[in-house]
Order: structure tokens, then sequence, then C-alpha cells
């Protein structure tokens, strides 16, 4: 359970966005940023971790990609995106949460055949000095962390959405719910190893792993999601969720040495329809509702011509002397 990567993300946020104008930083959006801090980063990281040592990869791949599905019901609920069922982009953005959901739990639970592509020029040493670290899985303990990591990354992409609208900048807040999510995380796990040899990076794969996460799933990649949900609203940054496990697969291939079955290809391949089902649905909406929002602003009005009727061909191109 460490969580290096918010003083990492605190640090790098802070040098990029330094010296930009902001919004003014009030009590509210500060308490929005830490209960994105909780639900985002620590309480979905911890319950994922806890959750996967008490289970298997399988179950956790499964659980974890129920996130489109309980975003999309808490965003709905929270009037963050219109169902429009008798639209063609409500049916769109359903149909599509739906084909992801499935595609994902098809892609984990059935296997099949093996696809005869063959070995991976490339192979990582590694995998074959590594074993399982749980050869006796929780039904019960397991399981349950794991749709809590899910369910609290969904409040984390709700709550973020209101603070892209209130304090509409990514760079600051990121590093803010970072740094917050660092002292809570360090708390968590001095209580649970408080030796501190339990903390030792002395080991390459360790210190390489706590670089990678503080600087990509932690900095880039937080920063990045609140700039989507910013733009593009909470579903349509966890419809991208069940990818994880098409990119987890040609990855484990290429560099574990692992077989790739007509389960993976077929559920891989409903899931990337259910993603374009999402991404159709969406531009469709936006393209309905953009035009209606940008008329009902307060501050648009038509121009009208100028009193003077001289005062055009004043500042005309084609005025003649």
């Amino acid at each position: 359970m460490e969580k290096g990567g918010g003083v990492t993300a605190f640090v790098f946020m802070v040098i990029v966005q330094l010296g930009n104008n902001r919004p003014k930083m009030t009590r509210g959006i500060l308490f929005q940023i830490f209960l994105c801090s909780i639900s985002g980063v620590s309480v979905n990281q911890i319950t994922y971790f806890v959750g996967l040592k008490n289970s298997t990869p399988t179950i956790a791949c499964a659980l974890t990609n129920i996130n489109p599905a309980v975003t999309f019901i808490m965003a709905v609920a929270f009037r963050l995106e219109n169902i429009g069922v008798k639209t063609k982009s409500g049916l769109a953005k359903i149909a599509g949460t739906v084909l992801c959901v499935g595609g994902a739990l098809f892609l984990s639970f059935y296997s099949g055949p093996v696809v005869p592509i063959g070995q991976s020029i490339i192979h990582w040493k590694f995998a074959e000095r590594s074993v399982p670290s749980n050869t006796h899985p929780s039904l019960i303990l397991g399981p349950f962390l794991l749709i809590l990591s899910a369910v609290s990354w969904a409040v984390y992409l709700i709550i973020q959405a209101k603070v892209s609208k209130n304090y509409n900048v990514p760079y600051s807040s990121t590093a803010i719910m970072c740094a917050m999510a660092t002292v809570q995380c360090v708390a968590v796990a001095f209580a649970m190893e408080p030796k501190l040899s339990a903390w030792s990076l002395n080991s390459e794969l360790r210190l390489f792993s706590s670089i990678y996460s503080g600087v990509v799933c932690s900095a880039l990649a937080f920063c990045l999601m609140a700039w989507c949900i910013d733009r593009k609203g909470p579903l349509y940054v966890s419809v991208f969720s069940p990818l994880l496990l098409v990119m987890v697969a040609i990855v484990s291939w290429a560099l574990l040495d692992e077989k790739i079955y007509v389960g993976t290809v077929v559920g891989s391949v409903l899931i990337v329809l259910g993603l374009n089902g999402v991404l159709w649905g969406k531009n469709k909406e936006t393209d309905v509702y953009e035009p209606e929002k940008k008329m009902a602003e307060p501050g648009m009005k038509m121009e009208s011509l100028p009193p003077n009727p001289n005062a055009f061909s004043i500042v005309s191109p084609l005025r003649y002397p």
C-alpha cells in the first residue's frame, strides 16, 4: 500500500501550472477534492489491492469492469447523463455500456481454445521466477472489497465532474488530491505495516514499480482523467476501463509468454464495439445539446448593425475613396 505517487503528482502539477490564473479556492471545493482523494485514490487502491490479495486476478478483472455500469447508474441519478431511451444517442450509450460490461465478463470467465499465433520474441525473465501470492482465495472478503473498489471509483468520477465545474484547473486539483491521498495512505500503511523493513526499496523491481506508479499511474493518469471528465463527463471516462483487459492480454502475451484464447478475442471485440457505441452516442448527444447550450447562455445575443450608416464603410476593406 505504498503511495509515493501523491508527492510526485504534487510537485509535477504545481510546476506545470505555476503562475496560471485559477479560480478561487473555497472550503466547499477543498472538501470536494478531499472526497476525491478518499474515493478515487485511498479507498479505491487499498480495497483493490487487499481484495486482489484475497481473491484471484480473474475475479479482480471481472469485478473491476462493472465500473461503466455503476458509473452510468450514478451519473443518471445525479443528472450528469441523460438516458434518452427514445433517442438513438441514448440507446447507443445504454447498448454500448452493456456490451462493454458483457465483453469484459466474457473475456474474464470464458477461455476457449488457444489462438495459434505463436510466441512473442520478447519475454520477461522475471515472470519465470514469480509465483502466485495467494493459493487459497477468499470467496467473500476478496470479491466484496473489489466491488467496494469499483463503487468508490464510480463515486470519484461523479465527484470529479462536480470539481471540474467549480474548480476548472485539473493540474492543481490533481496535485492537491494526490497530496491528500499520500497522507491518508501513509497513515493506513503505517497502521498495517509498522516495520520500516516493509517499506524498503532495495529491490529494483519494487523501486521501478513505485516510480512508475507515482509518475504515470498517479500524476499523469489522474490529470488526464480530470481533463477528460471536465470535457466529456464521467461515463465517457469509465467506459474505457474494459480496454484494460485487452491491453493486459496483449502485454501478457508479449512479455509474460501467456496464451491468447478465443474468449479473449471475442470479449475484446465486444468491448471495442461497446466503446464505439458509447462514443457515437456521446458525439450525437453533443451535436444536439451543444448549440442549445450556447443559445441558452445569458451573454449570448445577436449583434446589431451600427447606428451610424457610414460606420460600416469606415471599417470595411472594400471602401472606395
